[in-house]
């Protein structure tokens, strides 16, 4: 568990404060974090508009930042990739939502045991 991260605990054993301590964490984090926002692009020739959380937009950023290019760029990588292996995207917002929730998921070089390149 990292630290500053709460514990959950099974139903049948949570007191009201556990109850309630969860529902201040998720439930008072703040707005701006879940505000959706609105980005257009071109996917596969086609100009479109994709409406992610604005959360999703930062962890995409850092995403792109991280392959060198711009955020445009990896969504549309993303997506011809997605096209080649499946043939069809049949909610690629989703995709792009779980696509940032496994990169938060993946360790870390550090955590790895990976040294950078100096």
């Amino acid at each position: 568990m990292r630290k500053g991260q709460a514990s959950l605990v099974t139903l049948s054993n949570k007191t009201q404060w556990e109850d309630k301590h969860m529902c201040q964490i998720f439930a008072g984090q703040d707005p701006a974090r879940y505000q959706l926002e609105t980005r257009s692009m071109r996917l596969n020739g086609q100009s479109t508009s994709i409406r992610l959380e604005k959360s999703f937009w930062a962890i995409l950023d850092e995403l792109a930042e991280n392959e060198g290019v711009t955020t445009p760029a990896f969504v549309s990588k993303l997506h011809d990739e997605v096209l080649e292996l499946h043939g069809e995207s049949k909610n690629f917002t989703a995709l792009l939502r779980c696509t940032c929730l496994l990169y938060r998921e993946l360790p870390t070089p550090a955590e790895s045991g990976q040294i950078a390149a100096e």
